[in-house]
């Protein structure tokens, strides 16, 4: 039975405590002073100058508990002995060890043959299920000797560092001396080498890593590819943590065929604002003899009363820039480059009312990188000046559209248009009806620069435009294999007049014919841009069902058709594009359906049908299988007439516990080529992963680039390779980056309709 001695204030100074079993509270001596309490299976010791404790020992201040077989502690100098299994449990850390030297007054002192565990979440201490005592961990690791220095300051000798769970050492960082940090979250090794599976594979004599995944200052994990266009590569980037809103990364990459380029990033982020720069640079390039650089920024900045700007720098030395030296498609598939600026004010119109306005200046780069495909730039904005009011009134809604526009392009022709484009709208509505008559008016003015050898005169268009938008919606309660539903029923009418006038005369400065689907068949122009307004007596005619979940709203099925039908022959046109047939008084027939369609599969069809050739135009279909995070297939097939014949299948499977297979092949028929392949696999541990995959795309008519990334990921520590994680996001639909350390996929389970 324990039992509580406490020392009283103003005892004997040599009064002993008799050897005993008991538990002993140490009172404070001042109001700075924490009580200890200690507790063992015999006690003894004098009063005021040391206690000692054999068996079972235990001694617990506030944030901190000792454990060991024999522990003495001296009192006047608050110096900590221990032997025999020792242990320390505190805030974030347990440390067991075979002997302890401690001054608690100062976190000093020494502890040798260590074993240490460390947390991340301040209060996380030991789980006991029944006799195992279990630890949520984020990092462990063994030593010779482990120096205390500090509040959260640790030296580890001869020590090793590993985020894997204890019993698994499948990788660990091997160090002669590792700084511990607890205070930054940062650790420092020196004469350093990750082992993995007992085989070193990387040494550093210097070695910085966050414990927790905060960002900090230091080289960051070298990466190696190969590209048949670049050949080997190596990089080796450093980071910079400048501040908490602003940092840098400066990478230099080494090609094998190419050379060395030189490159850096800077980032920062404050309370207007954030931007980043981008710049590259390659001393006279091995394959073409001669320099390339890439310059990049864009930056978003508030600029206080409600205005702010955007700025957009985008200049490579050429345009084969991306295609020679970099490995993504969304990059080598660039064939413009913008730079522009904008100034931009938004606020309040009167009662109900709001407005934008923004200035806009644009200029171009155009990369002919594929000879085979001539490119012509778009024409530069300098500058665009553009409103944009709204206001509802009690009478209806009025809105605008104004803008100045300086069009500049050297070899075309140059001018400045202006447009006001004002409209007034009356919605009227209930629960199952609406009706939108709205008319407007859009003016244009065209003045004509000096580089005009087309002799097109300065000239005014202006064309009423009249529209109605109207629709039913009916619903009804229904079940579809058990599952309890609301179908919607939607009827939709919209009907559109614009008289016709001659636009032959006029400049085309960036007006195109829009592709017939369903964002645009419901609209008054079929042309984009404000350079041609068709002239137009149509109805566009529709109907949409959908089937929702009434327990969430969420919306589990939609089918759509439409179908536009004219009242007279099409009179403008755009320049080089042919006109509608005379006798054709329809449009293409469209139809879309897309949701669940069984348990776990979604899908999505679309059809373009031309009724008076009988022909279909376009067709899509793709599907989706997805059980579960981390496992899915996606098909998919699209066919444009005489044009576009194309398969894409990708999936992301696991072949086992921890194997994963990921693949893609997007492969045109009509061409017999392969556009683009993806094929490698993935390895899951509980602290680390491993990924392999090899990737090639078209880069012109000609040409492709291949690539293979390796990447290791070891769990807390560092990723060694070059991640292939953006190709697999971007090639793989519903990819799914699995936690190393997770082994519960999550299941999705959506129940299909049919």
């Amino acid at each position: 039975m324990l039992c509580a001695l406490p020392l009283l204030a103003g005892a004997d100074e040599g009064l002993k405590l008799k050897a005993q079993p008991g538990l002993l509270l140490i009172p404070p001596g001042n109001d700075e002073v924490l009580p200890l309490f200690v507790e063992a299976d015999r006690i003894q010791g004098t009063q005021d100058r040391e206690i000692e404790a054999f068996g079972n020992a235990r001694l617990r201040k506030r944030g901190q508990a000792f454990y060991a077989d024999w522990m003495r502690h001296d009192m006047p100098t608050e110096l900590l002995n221990a032997k025999g299994n020792v242990r320390i449990e505190q805030d974030r850390e347990i440390l067991q060890g075979d002997t302890l030297r401690y001054e608690m007054a100062t976190d000093r002192g020494y502890m040798e043959r260590p074993r240490y565990m460390l947390m991340s979440t301040p209060g996380t201490g030991p789980i006991t299920s029944g006799s195992t005592r279990l630890v949520e961990t984020d990092g462990r690791g063994t030593a010779e000797r482990l120096l205390f220095e500090g509040p959260g300051q640790y030296r580890v000798q001869s020590a090793s560092y590993t985020t894997c769970e204890p019993g698994n050492d499948a990788w660990f960082l091997r160090a002669k001396q590792l700084d511990i940090d607890r205070n930054r979250d940062v650790g420092v090794a020196r004469d350093a080498s990750i082992v993995f599976f007992d085989v070193p594979i990387f040494y550093s004599p210097y070695l910085s890593f966050s414990l927790h995944q905060e960002r900090k200052s230091g080289f960051l994990t070298p990466s190696y590819r190969t590209s048949n266009t670049t050949g080997l590569e190596f990089t080796a980037p450093f980071y910079w943590n400048i501040a908490p809103e602003m940092d840098a990364t400066f990478f230099p990459r080494y090609m094998s065929k190419r050379g060395l380029q030189l490159g850096g990033e800077f980032r920062y982020l404050n309370t207007g604002g954030r931007g980043e720069l981008r710049a590259e640079m390659l001393a006279n390039d091995q394959q073409i003899d001669r320099d390339r650089w890439g310059l990049f920024t864009k930056q978003q900045q508030a600029l206080g009363d409600a205005w702010n700007s955007t700025l957009n720098l985008n200049r490579v030395s050429d345009g084969k820039y991306f295609t020679d030296l970099s490995t993504q498609v969304a990059v080598t598939s660039q064939a413009f480059l913008t730079n522009d600026l904008t100034l931009a004010r938004s606020g309040l119109w009167g009662d109900g009312g709001t407005y934008n306005f923004s200035a806009f200046a644009q200029r171009w780069q155009t990369l002919q990188a594929d000879p085979q495909a001539p490119l012509t730039a778009p024409y530069n904005r300098e500058p665009q000046i553009t409103l944009l009011a709204q206001r509802l009134t009690r009478w209806g809604d009025f809105d605008m559209l104004s803008s100045f526009t300086a069009f500049e392009h050297p070899t075309l022709v140059n001018g400045r248009r202006t447009v006001v484009n004002p409209n007034f709208a009356l919605p009227l509505q209930n629960a199952y009806a609406y009706v939108t008559p709205k008319a407007g008016v859009h003016v244009t003015h065209y003045a004509m620069g000096s580089n005009n050898t087309t002799g097109l005169p300065d000239a005014t268009r202006t064309l009423p435009i009249l529209s109605v938008d109207s629709g039913l919606v009916f619903e009804r309660e229904m079940e579809a294999r058990g599952q309890k539903l609301i179908q919607t029923l939607e009827p939709k009418a919209y009907y559109v007049y614009i008289p016709y006038k001659d636009q032959s005369r006029l400049p085309n400065f960036e007006s195109g014919l829009q592709d017939i689907n369903f964002a645009t068949i419901f609209t008054e122009n079929q042309f984009s841009g404000q350079d041609r307004v068709n002239d137009a007596n149509q109805l566009t005619l529709g109907v949409s069902t959908r089937f929702i979940d009434p327990s969430n709203g969420i919306e589990r099925l939609r089918a759509a058709v439409a179908q536009r039908y004219y009242f007279k022959p099409q009179q403008v046109t755009i320049p080089g594009v042919p006109s509608r047939a005379s006798d054709s008084n329809s449009s293409d027939l469209l139809a879309a359906i897309s949701g669940n369609i069984a348990k776990n599969w979604t899908g999505d069809a679309g059809w373009q049908y031309n009724t008076d050739q009988k022909q279909t135009q376009k067709f899509n279909i793709a599907a989706r299988y997805q059980p579960q995070a981390g496992k899915v297939v996606n098909l998919a097939y699209r066919e444009t007439t005489n044009t576009l014949q194309q398969v894409d299948v990708s999936t992301q499977w696991p072949i086992d516990g921890r194997w994963t297979a990921v693949a893609r092949l997007n492969f045109s028929l009509k061409d017999n080529r392969t556009l683009e392949a993806l094929g490698g696999f993935e390895y899951r541990d509980r602290c680390w992963a491993l990924r392999i995959a090899g990737h090639r795309f078209a880069t012109t008519t000609a040409s492709a680039s291949t690539s293979i990334f390796v990447q290791l990921e070891l769990s807390g520590l560092s990723r060694i390779g070059t991640s292939p994680l953006e190709v697999l996001r971007r090639n793989i639909s519903g990819y799914k980056q699995l936690d190393p350390r997770s082994t519960t996929p999550v299941e999705y389970n959506v129940p299909g309709l049919f």
